[in-house]
């Protein structure tokens, strides 16, 4: 063809205009794809996650279309969600992306799947180095992106390995994990002695009253009155007793009790363990004196009545002292074994049942009229809502914190490796102790006992 316009023949035999077109050397397209790290989270498994309809994170996303500006080389983005599309000026950094479609840069094209792995080295804050191969164009940097996935354990002193942050030792005092106490916890021998038996020796004894009363008037015989009043009060001294010592001897059967071993004693057994207290997840903190990381606390604040003054509470007669306000939480906590070594989960958080033996730290006394109250007293009881009216006032607190020794009674439970102590289906019965003339007390819940009163902060490895 004599044309001025330059042509070439095709392989099909036709000729079209142009020049031939010179062969270009294909680069090989690359891909990579590094696997998430998911912690042990299915949400992180991708398609793991979908089979069993639980959601994936919500921050991954979808974009469409053409990456410009992109590297040459494609390697591994920190970083969980997805994009497949440009990457526009000013854009919103992302926790990372999956690209697919062409690729518009130095003539590379193909597919490519980027995904972001956590593993890898940490800088100096503890946060995961972020790496990226090549400029991001639009100014997307790698400071932008977030780290998913579960919360690391934390190792406290102690070295119990928990989750979330190491607390101070303060709690909220409304948390589910915290057991409120009452009162009713306390031992009394009013209530633990039973009523059938009290009412059938008040019976009796107004039944030999008036016996004796009459048989006085007929026939002036005063034996059978001199027989009831000693027997009267017999039983009257040796109620008192018990009334008196009752806490004291309940106190005695448990240190007489034998400590168990956790590594040989059975499931289900009653045991009584000693050892040495670690705080769980939730400590509590002391509510008066604020000593933090303690599993159990108590605060106790009584007035004396006289004659004209205030009642405490509406059981609160003259000249006595009455419980006004009692403060009185415990949570779940490990105690490690002295004998084995063995740790074991004590389960007095909310629902169970406990029967506390702790001695107090500080006892109080207030006297307005003799003295000023201290700022941190009053500071209390503004917290409270409560006014001094200058009442005469006592204040009781104990608490046992992190590493004091305490002696626990309840049941053994193991599962698997793990070992508890949970409240006994059953009260626990001292029975009677005839040489010292205390009469049989029950016990509810777990016991724990406690006199190690020492403001020493050892914490137990």
């Amino acid at each position: 063809m004599g044309s001025r316009f330059p042509s070439h023949k095709l392989s099909n035999g036709l000729y079209v205009s142009g020049r031939p077109e010179q062969p270009k050397e294909r680069t090989p397209t690359m891909s990579s794809i590094a696997m998430p790290y998911t912690g042990g989270d299915i949400k992180k498994s991708g398609e793991l996650g979908k089979m069993f309809d639980i959601p994936m994170d919500g921050s991954k996303s979808r974009k469409s279309g053409p990456i410009s500006g992109a590297p040459s080389r494609i390697g591994s983005f920190g970083g969980a969600a997805s994009h497949s599309g440009p990457i526009m000026p000013n854009a919103a950094p992302r926790a990372g992306y999956t690209t697919s479609g062409p690729v518009a840069t130095g003539g590379i094209t193909g597919s490519a799947s980027v995904k972001k792995s956590n593993s890898g080295m940490l800088n100096r804050h503890g946060d995961p180095v972020k790496k990226s191969s090549g400029p991001q164009s639009g100014g997307v940097t790698p400071g932008g992106r977030q780290n998913s996935g579960p919360i690391p354990p934390v190792l406290p002193a102690t070295g119990l390995i928990t989750s979330g942050p190491i607390s101070s030792g303060s709690a909220v005092v409304n948390s589910q994990a915290v057991n409120v106490l009452s009162q009713d916890d306390d031992f009394s021998f009013k209530r633990n002695f039973p009523k059938p038996i009290l009412w059938a020796l008040i019976l009796l004894f107004i039944m030999g009253f008036i016996a004796s009363g009459f048989i006085l008037g007929a026939v002036h015989n005063a034996i059978l009155l001199i027989v009831v009043v000693v027997l009267f009060g017999a039983v009257a001294a040796l109620f008192a007793w018990n009334s008196f010592w009752g806490r004291t001897a309940i106190m005695d059967f448990i240190a007489r009790y034998p400590n168990a071993e956790l590594r040989n004693a059975k499931n289900g057994q009653l045991v009584k363990i000693s050892g040495v207290v670690t705080c769980g997840n939730v400590p509590l903190e002391s509510s008066y004196q604020r000593v933090p990381r303690c599993v159990y606390t108590s605060t106790s604040l009584y007035e004396y009545r006289g004659w004209d003054s205030k009642a405490a509470n509406p059981k609160h007669r003259r000249f006595t002292w009455g419980l006004r306000l009692m403060e009185r939480r415990a949570v779940d906590f490990y105690i490690s074994d002295f004998q084995s070594g063995l740790r074991a989960l004590v389960k007095i958080g909310p629902g169970a049942r406990v029967t506390p033996y702790v001695d107090d730290s500080i006892v109080i006394d207030f006297n307005p009229a003799k003295e000023a109250l201290s700022p941190e007293f009053v500071r209390w009881l503004r917290e409270r809502n409560l006014s001094s009216d200058d009442r005469v006032m006592q204040m009781k607190e104990g608490y046992i914190k992190e590493g004091s020794t305490v002696s626990v009674m309840g049941v053994l439970q193991r599962n698997d490796n793990v070992l508890m102590i949970v409240p006994p289906p059953e009260p626990i019965t001292t029975g009677c102790q005839w040489a010292k003339c205390i009469f049989p007390a029950t016990l509810e819940g777990i016991v724990l006992r406690c006199d190690d009163t020492s403001n020493t902060d050892a914490i137990p490895v």
